[in-house]
Formats: C-alpha cells, sequence, structure tokens
C-alpha cells in the first residue's frame, strides 16, 4: 500500500470509527518493545511507566504531576536540608507475600550504586552522601555511604548538600525498591511473569514479546482498594501507522506517546475531543560523537549545529505546536532563565566549517545520521540532510535501525550523529544538564569537559538558588554555545489521545508522567 494510500486509510478511521472496547480494563499503546523492566537497568521512558506499574517508591507523583506519599507515608527533613528520615508505611509486603521492609530500600540503593550492576541512571544517586566515591569503587565500605536502616520501617538518608527536588527523586524509577531474595534466585530471569516480585499496584500476568506486557491488579499493594483498572495491556508499537490503527480500531483505549501520532493526521484531530496537548519538560536533540572525527573537531559541531532551521522543523514536520529549541533546558522551570545557543545562521555555519578545514565542504567525510524506526524521525532526519547539504555542502547518509540495535549503537559509540530526546525526571535544570557530564551513563557522546563538570559539582552544593541557577546557566553556556556535543532541535509538546467520556485521571504533567493506577473508567460501573 502506498503511503497516500496509508493516510488515506487513516483519516477514513480517524472520521468514522468510535474507539469501543468491550472489557472493563485499560489498554494503552506504550511505544517500543522494553529492553528490561529491571528499575536499576531503565534508562527509557516507555519501560519506565511499566516500572511505575509493577513498582513503588518512597514516594510517587500523583495524576496531575504532583508528590505525593508512596511506600512511606510521612518523611521529616533536618533543619540543614541534609538528613531526611522516611517512615514507611506498616505491613508493606511485595507481591509474593514477603515483607517489604526499609533494608529492602537500602539493599536496592546498593545494587543502583554496585559497578557490576552498571545502572545507567546510578548518578541520580550521587546527592547521597559517598555514592558517587562508592559507585566509582573510590570507597569500598557501604556503611560509609549516607544511608541507613534505623529499624524495620524507617530508612534515613543523608545529602551532601541540601537538593531541593530529593522527595521527588526518591519516587523515580531508579530509587525503586526491587526484591534481593529473588533477584538472587533467578539472576537476569528474575522479570519473568513466574518469577516476578514487586511493590506497585500491579503484578507482571504476561510478556509477549513485541506485542505488549499485561498486568493485573496486586492485592497486596497497601492502597489495592483505590486502584479502579484491575487489568492493563501495554502495547508495543513504533510506527505512528500501528498506533493509531490500534487506537482508531478501538485496541487501544490510550496513545501517551506523542511521536507515535502522526503530524499528517493532526488537523483532522485538532477537531476531535480525543486529542489533548499540554507543554511539559521534553527536548528533542541530536548528538554527536566527539569520540572521533570529524566531530572531535568543536567547530565542526558547532557548523552542523548553526546549519539546521529548527523553525522548518516545527512549522514542516512536526506540525503539534512544538517550539524550536537553541537551549537545553526548556523555559518551564521557575526561576531558571535557559541559555539560548546556537541558532541557525547559515554564514556562520559556513564559515566555522571552512575554519576546521573543510571550506565548503571540500574533503569532508561521509557520515551518517542514527535514528530508530518512525515515521517522525525519518522526517525530520531527511529534512536536516537536505539542509547540510544545502548549506554545508556534505552528504549525508541516513541509518535507520530498531529500538535494541538504536540503543546499542548509543552505548557503544557506533555512530556519527544520532537523534535524541531527554524528558525531565524532576523539576530541576539539573535533571538535563548533568546527562552529560564525563562519564555519566546517559551521556552516549565520548565528551567531557572538567569545567562543565566542576561547574555542576558547585552547583549541587550552592544552597543559595539565585546563585546555583546561574551556575547551572553557565554550564548550559558551555553545552550549547561554547563546545556543544549536542544540537537541540525543538521543545515537546505532549499529546495523547483517549476519551474523555470514557476515561478520567488522566492530565497534562510538566514530566509527563502519568500514573495507570490512577486512571479510571467512566463508562463501567
Amino acid at each position: 500500500m502506498t503511503a497516500a494510500c496509508c493516510l488515506s486509510a487513516l483519516a477514513a478511521l480517524l472520521f468514522s470509527c468510535d474507539a469501543n472496547r468491550e472489557k472493563p480494563g485499560l489498554a494503552f499503546v506504550n511505544g517500543p518493545e522494553p529492553q528490561t523492566l529491571d528499575p536499576a537497568l531503565i534508562s527509557g521512558q516507555s519501560e519506565g511507566r511499566l516500572a511505575y506499574c509493577l513498582f513503588e517508591g518512597l514516594t510517587r507523583l500523583n495524576e496531575t504531576g504532583d508528590v505525593v506519599p508512596g511506600a512511606a507515608d510521612h518523611w521529616d527533613i533536618s533543619a540543614d536540608g541534609k538528613t531526611y528520615t522516611f517512615h514507611l508505611r506498616p505491613d508493606l509486603r511485595w507481591s509474593n507475600g514477603q515483607p517489604l521492609t526499609a533494608k529492602d530500600f537500602a539493599d536496592s540503593w546498593r545494587r543502583v550504586l554496585e559497578p557490576e550492576t552498571r545502572a545507567v541512571y546510578a548518578d541520580v544517586l550521587f546527592v547521597i552522601e559517598n555514592a558517587q566515591r562508592y559507585q566509582k569503587g573510590e570507597l569500598k565500605d557501604f556503611n560509609q555511604v549516607g544511608i541507613r536502616v534505623l529499624d524495620n520501617d524507617t530508612l534515613q538518608v543523608r545529602l551532601i548538600a541540601p537538593t531541593p527536588y530529593f522527595i521527588n527523586l526518591v519516587g523515580f524509577a531508579t530509587y525503586l525498591p526491587t526484591p534481593l531474595t529473588v533477584i538472587e534466585k533467578y539472576g537476569n530471569n528474575w522479570t519473568r511473569p513466574q518469577n516476578f516480585a514487586g511493590n506497585g499496584a500491579y503484578l507482571l500476568q504476561d510478556w509477549k514479546l513485541n506485542d505488549r506486557v499485561e498486568f493485573k491488579a496486586n492485592p497486596l499493594y497497601w492502597d489495592a482498594a483505590n486502584v479502579k483498572i484491575k487489568r492493563v495491556d501495554a502495547l508495543a508499537a513504533t510506527q505512528g501507522n500501528t498506533a493509531v490503527n490500534l487506537y482508531f480500531t478501538g485496541q487501544a483505549d490510550l496513545i501517551l506517546d506523542r511521536g507515535l501520532i502522526l503530524p499528517q493526521i493532526l488537523p483532522g484531530l485538532k477537531k476531535r475531543r480525543d486529542l489533548h496537548v499540554f507543554n511539559y519538560l521534553g527536548t528533542y536533540f541530536y548528538r554527536f560523537n566527539t569520540s572521533r572525527p570529524p566531530f572531535d573537531n568543536p567547530l565542526v559541531r558547532k557548523a552542523f549545529s548553526a546549519a539546521i532551521d529548527r523553525d522548518t522543523i516545527v512549522n514542516k514536520i512536526t506540525l503539534g505546536g512544538e517550539q524550536a529549541a537553541s537551549s537545553f533546558v526548556p523555559d518551564l522551570i521557575k526561576g531558571y532563565q535557559p541559555y539560548a545557543g546556537i541558532g541557525y545562521n547559515p554564514d556562520q555555519a559556513r564559515s566555522w566549517l571552512a575554519a576546521a578545514g573543510y571550506p565548503n565542504g571540500k574533503g569532508f567525510p561521509r557520515i551518517s545520521i542514527l535514528y530508530n524506526s518512525s515515521q517522525q524521525h525519518a522526517g525530520i532526519a531527511v529534512e536536516i540532510q537536505a539542509m547540510w547539504k544545502r548549506v554545508l555542502n556534505v552528504d549525508v547518509e541516513l541509518r535507520q535501525v530498531e529500538w535494541t540495535a538504536y540503543l546499542q549503537a548509543l552505548d557503544g559509540l557506533d555512530y556519527d550523529i544520532a537523534r535524541s530526546s531527554w524528558v525531565g525526571d524532576y523539576p530541576d535544570p539539573n535533571t538535563f544538564l548533568s546527562c552529560f557530564t564525563s562519564g555519566n551513563g546517559n551521556n552516549r557522546t565520548g565528551w567531557h569537559n572538567a569545567n562543565y563538570d566542576a561547574i555542576l559539582q558547585a552547583a549541587n552544593r550552592e544552597v543559595d538558588p539565585a546563585k546555583r541557577f546561574a551556575l547551572l546557566r553557565s554550564a548550559e553556556k558551555i553545552l550549547t554555545n561554547d563546545e556543544p556535543p549536542i544540537a537541540p532541535l525543538f521543545f515537546y509538546v505532549g499529546m495523547q489521545l483517549y476519551d474523555p467520556d470514557k476515561f478520567g485521571g488522566i492530565h497534562g504533567t510538566p514530566l509527563d508522567d502519568h500514573p495507570i493506577q490512577d486512571i479510571y473508567r467512566k463508562d463501567v460501573k
């Protein structure tokens, strides 16, 4: 079937189908096939959604994006803001019936910090006293890390400095508890349905590769009585055609991933009540592999960034109201003014490329753009490929791969330029800027800058909010202007597809977080 026919078929579905599911559950399109359900190892937003179904941290975000008590029903904060004492709910249980105690949290966090775990997000624990030294192998005694089990129901954490977003952090995926006895028994197979144990609102019922992950309500969850939807299917889909067909034929009730809502059908969708749009802390950008030529040269990276007409991308390709970006941090964090880095400037781009030794693109090696399978990623790559040819006179190949191969290429620095995105894990600039510190598991560019690292470290120890934000802004200037390993393209808008007459408990939130346990059906009593 041709692309025109596909779009005609989708348009027919869009205006004729009534997405009406028979069974009183929830099926949502979750994006790519999850690579893991182990909270210590996940790095993608789609895996995170599933982890939050299966596990619960000391705190969690509710349907409106507010921090609420989770496994801890309350906590105390010392006067200097550096010591947190969490009091767990009484009689917490794993889904296999075993008691869940403060030691389980301490052991889970230790597992994240163990170097052999290779947790990509281990750095989010570095706000804890001596956590970084332990993870780097500089400290062998875990008892010197600022994590103390005071008794079965009380966990105390000492921080290196006051951290205003720490209450958000302890609800983040990497801080989720994991059942160490189950992991020790089953090893890497512990997340198989027959072996699994969690403490979240749902149990892992089945995992059908490249199809769906199935959940059922966990009767041992402390708030089981308020989990309204008892059966949930998370459907795997990487193509927008597949996702919208699932929705408009009634096989899915909800699409949460903006990248799966085809730009071509947005004009029609905007006339329907199904479409829900909001702003959130998310940035779409390109990474440069700075570990090898030609992008080991900062002038080349600056030239390629200045040759991108971001307004054309959002006005021609994405079509959802996205805002063109030259900063990495979205302008949505109160008190922080992002640094506007390199914008579209063809003359400057050509000048930088000539200064790097490639006048008018002469002698420039063939390079490629890596992206995972998606119509939108492909459309953006084709447009930027043409821009770089027109402005810089360089030839760029397109390299589309599936999700698993894409992640492997990023981790192995097996690419020249790669499409990427980042959604904030907590409402603070540090969640964006810390990604590119030296050795950070989310860096994936080969870039390291000692001054940048030092500024981030100083900011994390600064107690004055205004001074702290000034430090972070100076770091963002290095990242997006002075020596950029990335080229920001646009800030996301969130989009959801669901029938508001059938479902409630779904809202646009700053972190694009949508807890499944808070969703309820209006059409089933």
